[in-house]
């Protein structure tokens, strides 16, 4: 295969990331640092063409511990060589340094790894595709400096933090207030409308106690003691795009990944990837229902484990339900989905007469194709979050995972059902319940 040489030489840069476009099984990711010297990257790429190991990418940029080094990003295909192990630690040898193994891909017949622990995604919550100031040419800040600085201010908060720390609070400059303040007054006056009953039930609550406001963009932490005390979600500032696997496990945790800065001022009704407006205005409400929070975390639990196919199939749910749903409520549709919640255009036109609507039925929902710089031509929707919850549930149970999992609250953890022992535990757990349930049953009677 060719080699694809990225260099990430720039000042403002302070990540690696790669977007993978191999799809043979055995992709493996690696860090390492070499000296500033000639010769020094052609003599350590030397040691995996000796073994014949093919190397599938390569990202350099400069080191952020020494300035005297540079730290390369390499991805390689293990499956080339049975020597791989050799090559990595004459590696070690020749730079009497650090080789830090990132991501494997595992083989078509073993589970991918997944997190167990809440703490554990602070394993992956670095490996964006996207970061601090990076912007495509076409962006509305692009050719902003000072915005482009402040992107980054934003992407070193979620870069540096980690599970447990308070979210570092932030003062939104006034032209900052202004663009949430235009978006904030436009989507407002549609809500009554066009929003589900779960979202205009949580906003006024929001208005009270987490500081929403047309004129005051809320601080993340504030809003996750709010869902943390309703539901037991929790915001994760997030300093890019996260790979669909990445994304969908922390909701199996009940933890959302948020970006924190704000869409450019020259086109506040648009922005092309989430910003803070989308996600408090559009996320955020439903995650303090407790059906829809429910419904979400089933399918972050059904992607632990799943192979790369379903999760393509399982982020496509995703958007058309988390991002894009509709529900009927009575005899009339309404909007839950985010990006339709946060977008003044597109909520006005998706209970218009133009979009096809279809329902939601997860093996055939999983398998539409959508575009993501235009309005939906297609939405499904569901009767309820409880019924789409049990769909999801049993699209779950199809897929190819030799186990099932179970969040346990409690402990904030994974636990995989894969013994006898586990599902002991687990009916140990449910006879208590039923019998709380039945003592509260004669209770009422």
């Amino acid at each position: 295969d060719d080699i694809v040489i990225q260099d990430n030489n720039k000042d403002q840069d302070d990540s690696m990331y790669l977007e993978e476009k191999s799809n043979k099984p055995g992709i493996l990711s690696y860090i390492f640092s070499l000296k500033e010297e000639v010769g020094a990257l052609a003599k350590a790429l030397r040691l995996f063409e000796d073994k014949g190991i093919n190397l599938t990418h390569i990202e350099s940029r400069p080191s952020r511990i020494n300035k005297h080094e540079y730290e390369f990003f390499i991805s390689l295909d293990s499956a080339c060589s049975k020597d791989l192990d050799e090559a990595i630690r004459s590696l070690r040898e020749q730079i009497s340094g650090q080789v830090h193994e990132l991501t494997r891909n595992k083989q078509k017949d073993t589970v991918p790894w997944f997190p167990t622990h809440i703490q554990d995604l602070d394993r992956f919550a670095n490996q964006i595709l996207s970061y601090g100031s990076e912007l495509d040419a076409d962006h509305p800040g692009f050719k902003d400096p000072v915005y482009r600085a402040r992107r980054k201010e934003f992407a070193d908060i979620a870069y540096n933090y980690r599970h447990g720390q308070p979210i570092p609070r932030v003062e939104y400059t006034e032209e900052e207030r202004a663009t949430w303040s235009t978006v904030f007054r436009e989507l407002k006056t549609l809500y009554p409308t066009h929003a589900c009953h779960e979202h205009n039930r949580v906003f006024p609550l929001l208005e009270k106690y987490c500081g929403y406001h047309k004129d005051n963009i809320p601080q993340l932490e504030d809003v996750s003691k709010y869902l943390q005390s309703c539901t037991g979600f929790r915001i994760r500032p997030v300093a890019g795009l996260l790979s669909s696997r990445d994304f969908l496990a922390g909701l199996a945790f009940r933890v959302f990944h948020s970006t924190q800065y704000i869409r450019h001022n020259s086109k506040p009704m648009y922005t092309p990837e989430p910003d803070v407006c989308h996600e408090l205005l559009g996320h955020v409400p439903l995650f303090a229902d407790l059906s829809f929070a429910q419904f979400s975390q089933e399918i972050g639990l059904a992607s632990l484990g799943a192979p790369d196919e379903y999760i393509e199939k399982l982020a496509t749910v995703y958007w058309f339900t988390l991002e894009f749903g509709l529900c009927r409520q009575g005899n009339d549709l309404k909007a839950y989905g985010a990006g339709l919640l946060s977008s003044f255009g597109e909520l006005k036109y998706s209970l218009t007469d133009t979009p096809k609507i279809l329902p939601f039925e997860p093996e055939k929902t999983c398998l539409q194709k959508y575009p993501i710089t235009e309005f939906q031509p297609v939405y499904f929707v569901a009767d309820s979050f409880e019924d789409a919850k049990q769909k999801v549930r049993r699209f779950a149970s199809i897929i190819p995972r030799p186990f099932f999992v179970r969040y346990n609250a409690y402990t904030q953890s994974i636990e995989v059902l894969d013994s006898t022992q586990q599902l002991q535990n687990l009916a140990e757990s449910i006879s208590g319940e039923m019998g709380i349930l039945c003592s509260a049953l004669q209770k009422m009677e």
